[in-house]
């Protein structure tokens, strides 16, 4: 373990510790969520989502920043596709159900804020399937994209606001690993089953949890990258 890990530990348990350990402040912080949700889906997106790509440089390359990685401009985009994601929960949270009972499906229209049942699991599967086939391919194409145009641009803020070359970088894609591994792979196998079980929680937790799946996401990506690598060797 390298002294940034202990940093990045110790750092982690600073920032988490007082929320679990001071009450007024984690009923300040549960207010809020509550009533401004899509400021604190900004701020969770723009502090999570970075930190996750963050340990997947660590593990490709053994730091957790290098030159040009734009650390800032990351968390900004992050932070408005936080927003978004809270627009496709809702959107599709309220949605999805009217859909299934408008498809003959006997099913109250609270079903998410019920108990655990056989019948809420195939809801927010449906939920999960939905969201994940029209929604998140827009997203991931979309976070690509930016992180192209972060790339090219230095990873400085200043390069950030420069102008958006998104034609080009939409061409320069790499559309095949985007379809074997994104569309194949990890929207079926990983963010389906795992948006099916956040919805399974309250609304106030879902987008946090989201917010950690792209933490998780972020290793994985990773460990995806040094496993295709090492067979090119």
């Amino acid at each position: 373990m390298k002294k940034s890990d202990v940093v990045c530990i110790f750092a982690v348990i600073i920032i988490i510790a007082p929320f679990f350990l001071i009450q007024s402040l984690f009923d300040s912080y549960w207010k809020f969520n509550q009533e401004y949700p899509y400021i604190m889906a900004f701020a969770k997106f723009f502090i999570l989502a970075p930190f996750g790509e963050m340990l997947g440089l660590r593990i490709r390359k053994g730091v957790y920043y290098e030159k040009g990685f734009g650390l800032l401009p990351r968390a900004i985009v992050w932070g408005f596709l936080g927003i978004s994601i809270k627009m496709a929960f809702d959107i599709f949270a309220h949605g999805t159900p009217v859909m299934l009972m408008n498809m003959g499906m006997d099913i109250p229209g609270d079903i998410l804020l019920q108990a655990f049942s056989a019948k809420k699991l195939v809801v927010t599967f449906a939920i999960g399937i939905s969201l994940n086939l029209f929604y998140a391919p827009v997203l991931m194409v979309t976070h690509k994209i930016t992180d192209e145009h972060i790339k090219t641009t230095g990873g400085s803020l200043k390069g950030f606001f420069s102008p958006f070359k998104f034609g080009k970088h939409l061409a320069n894609l790499n559309w095949k690993v985007q379809w074997e591994f994104t569309f194949k792979k990890a929207i079926p196998f990983f963010w389906i089953p795992a948006q099916s079980i956040n919805f399974l929680l309250p609304e106030e937790y879902r987008i946090l949890v989201a917010a950690v799946y792209s933490i998780i996401l972020g290793v994985l990506l990773s460990l995806v990258s040094i496993n295709s690598e090492s067979k090119l060797d």
